[in-house]
């Protein structure tokens, strides 16, 4: 049996990451050799070929050596690489991953060296590589930071994406901070404040994009851009020179010489690399290898005719859904393909000041100072008793070794059913642990200390789980701590382990994102992403209506965040392997980010799809908002989500709650009974939230197709329920009327045709 639940939980780490690891490597590497620059890239054998060899080639003598036949790792043999890095005195080749681990096999430039000669400096997962002009460094077991022949830096901080600079290593945590170490006073400690997506590193400087679109530079390389294009899909920096790539592949370079040359200025580029004052970029058209900058290029600008333009991996890794047409034959018509990077519009200009992280709740200092004089009293009255008390441990573990079961003790692996019905588990899987599904896992002292004792002060909400406290992890990020009850132990311990398990295995920036857990001290707690902006419920239902809110002041504000949520559940129901049913959709499990994005979370309840049509299971929810087929019939489709979001769009058009009161007197009012009638008699006026301004007849007809739509959502058989794809595709079509210009309305008809349908399918939603 536990053989079983083994190969099931390997399963799910195989198939389930959605993050695309290709992102975070690179097929083409640049460095200096004494006076030389050497350029190695795994070039192509052949156009229709799915394998590659890695080849360097020195500039400008014109030498080339190939490392794949001269002497791989393991008596000459050739190997398949699928990524590498150079640094000045080395090269690293990473082995095509198996069983979720790969090889780095290091080459040595060094004068007394010989330069085919190679060894293995590591084996294991591997999650992102980079050099920079000495070092190199990875991400390994999930988010931790590794640096190869280079200082230790601390290793209780968990990282998205890492950069090597010269004598510097910056990574972008879990919560989107920023951090650096190194010896490069320029860069360290002035690092920029906020969230932060992107991130690259020079010689002496680095750039990174915040969520919000601003892109910043700092150190003593960092250039004065003028001309930034509107959006990136990557960055590179080397020795006081920066280069943009653009969506459209057009590359932008600020620097001495670091110009695209005109015969290829007007090209466009699948990627760049910059190291030093040299850059290269991989042609579009034929993956050509184009270098320029350094005076070794004068005479010879191409250097591969065809290379691997990126690393290959599973087509639904991809994170933002797309590949590079043609790579699925590169690499092996086998479901792999060479991801497209995703596009990250750009907001304003260079070294903008980003904002701060959100403040924390009120009454944070106050209760933090009495908790400490309080803390202090009981440590000194506690210290005689220390050695007593130490001794009394040692007899427990003695104890506890000698009669406490074994099988119980060896992780207790996950009981999961293999249907889809809610995990039964006794502890968290320890596979979980030590394969990087979660971000890292916490002791209860140290989310004791993130939360200032858990103090009364931090509690920022609670429910059937448990209690939600603000606090600040040992990385300085913020995040939202869930507090499991004792009491109701058997269902906090469900609910725990579903929501650790859907949540390690999704990513998605419409979902809630897991930081990690805590499994200590009888103690069952989440961290997840910390939502400075509350819930939806709150600012439809319970706070006053206020110009800071974007709720009350614009429409085009209510129908992204709708569109948000809406996302978020269409990559639950059509994205994730296998589909999750979230089951308790509602107003007050979408959370509003500090640039007022939504975000679905609590998946507490939620369930995996089975293969078939529908999972019988005991229904469960929140009442308003539970599907009343569901209820009835006992069978759980994706259609009672719809039904659960319908009613959400409900709330956002009317304001009014689910379930209410028309009167004092009255007997409480479910908000699709109400809003059916009206709607039906065309008195659409009654409907909308008065509190919310209407600027011209556009929004009036945006608002009168979402409550259309609302009501196919909450029809009372689910098999005539809109999917949450079109849905999706309507409220898409229906912001762009709402709040856009026609440049902006062409742009949303365009993108919903090349999601498969048409504005005029979309918008056929009519009355049952």
């Amino acid at each position: 049996m536990h053989l079983f639940l083994y190969l099931f939980l390997l399963l799910l780490i195989s198939v389930s990451i959605p993050v695309s690891l290709s992102a975070n490597f690179s097929t083409l590497s640049i460095t200096r050799v004494h006076n030389e620059t050497l350029v190695c890239a795994l070039v192509l054998r052949s156009a229709s070929s799915n394998t590659s060899d890695l080849i360097c080639t020195h500039f400008p003598s014109g030498e080339t050596i190939n490392y794949s036949s001269e002497g791989g790792y393991g008596g000459g043999r050739s190997i398949q690489y699928s990524a590498l890095a150079t640094a000045d005195d080395f090269l690293c080749g990473i082995t095509t991953p198996a069983q979720g681990k790969s090889s780095m096999i290091w080459w040595s430039f060094a004068d007394d060296e010989d330069p085919f000669n190679n060894k293995r400096v590591y084996w294991g997962p591997l999650l992102a590589i980079s050099a920079g002009d000495s070092h190199v460094c990875g991400l390994i077991n999930g988010s931790a930071l590794k640096c190869w022949r280079w200082q230790e830096f601390p290793d209780d901080i968990s990282f998205k994406t890492i950069a090597v600079g010269g004598e510097f290593v910056c990574g972008i945590t879990t919560c989107g901070m920023i951090k650096c170490f190194g010896n490069e006073t320029d860069v360290l400690m002035k690092e920029p404040e906020g969230n932060f997506t992107t991130l690259a590193a020079g010689s002496h400087h680095a750039c990174a994009v915040s969520a919000s679109g601003n892109l910043t530079c700092w150190g003593s390389g960092a250039p004065k851009m003028d001309h930034v294009p509107d959006d990136l899909v990557a960055l590179s920096l080397g020795t006081n020179i920066t280069c943009i790539l653009a969506s459209n592949g057009t590359v932008y370079c600020w620097g001495n010489r670091a110009t695209p040359p005109e015969l290829v200025a007007r090209e466009a580029f699948v990627s760049i690399e910059v190291k030093g004052d040299s850059v290269c970029g991989v042609l579009m058209k034929n993956y050509s290898v184009i270098c320029w900058g350094s005076k070794n290029f004068e005479n010879n600008s191409l250097v591969f005719e065809q290379v691997l333009p990126g690393m290959c991996a599973p087509e639904m890794s991809c994170p933002c859904n797309s590949s590079i047409p043609g790579t699925g034959t590169i690499c092996g018509n086998d479901g792999h393909v060479i991801c497209k990077p995703c596009t990250i519009s750009l907001s304003s200009k260079v070294n903008v000041p980003v904002p701060s992280a959100s403040p924390p709740p009120q009454n944070h200092s106050t209760t933090g100072g009495n908790n400490n004089r309080i803390r202090l009293v009981v440590i000194t009255i506690g210290i005689a008793g220390t050695l007593l008390a130490a001794s009394i441990v040692m007899v427990g573990l003695v104890f506890y070794k000698i009669v406490i079961n074994k099988e119980q003790r060896r992780f207790d692996l996950a009981r999961i059913d293999p249907t889809g019905q809610q995990p039964n588990l006794v502890r968290p899987p320890s596979l979980l642990r030590r394969n990087g599904l979660v971000s890292a896992e916490f002791t209860f002292r140290a989310l004791h200390r993130a939360t200032d004792s858990f103090a009364e002060g931090n509690k920022i909400g609670s429910g059937g789980f448990g209690t939600v406290y603000w606090g600040v992890l040992p990385d300085g990020c913020q995040a939202a701590i869930k507090r499991a009850h004792h009491k109701r132990r058997r269902h906090t311990e469900n609910a725990f382990l579903s929501e650790l398990a859907l949540l390690s295995r999704v990513n998605h920036k419409h979902l809630v994102g897991l930081l990690g857990f805590c499994d200590d001290r009888g103690e069952r707690i989440l961290v997840v992403e910390y939502m400075p902006n509350g819930t939806l419920y709150d600012h439809l239902h319970r706070l006053p209506p206020s110009d800071s809110s974007p709720l009350f002041t614009s429409w085009t504000a209510r129908l992204k965040i709708a569109l948000d949520a809406a996302r978020g559940i269409e990559y639950l129901h059509s994205y994730a392997v296998p589909g999750i049913i979230h089951r308790d959709i509602k107003s007050s499990n979408i959370l509003l980010d500090s640039q007022w994005t939504a975000k679905v979370s609590d998946f507490g309840l939620s369930m995996a799809r089975t293969a078939g049509t529908g999972a019988s299971a005991a229904s469960a929810g929140t009442v308003g908002y539970m599907d009343p087929e569901y209820y009835r019939l006992q069978e759980l489709t994706e259609k009672s989500d719809v039904y659960s979001f319908g009613v959400v769009l409900l709330e956002i058009i009317t304001g009014f709650k689910a379930v209410f009161k028309t009167g004092e007197d009255e007997e409480p009012c479910h908000v699709a009974e109400y809003v059916m009638p009206i709607l039906s008699s065309g008195d659409i006026a009654r409907l909308i939230d008065q509190r919310v301004p209407m600027t011209d007849t556009r929004e009036e007809v945006a608002i009168e197709k979402v409550l259309k739509m609302a009501a196919q959502c909450v029809r009372s058989r689910g098999r005539v329920r809109p999917t949450m794809r079109e849905v999706v595709m309507e409220l898409e079509w229906v912001l762009g009327l709402c709040g856009g210009d026609e440049d902006e309305m062409v742009e949303v008809v365009l993108e919903v045709e090349d999601r498969g349908s048409t504005v005029s399918s979309m918008s056929a939603f009519d009355m049952e």
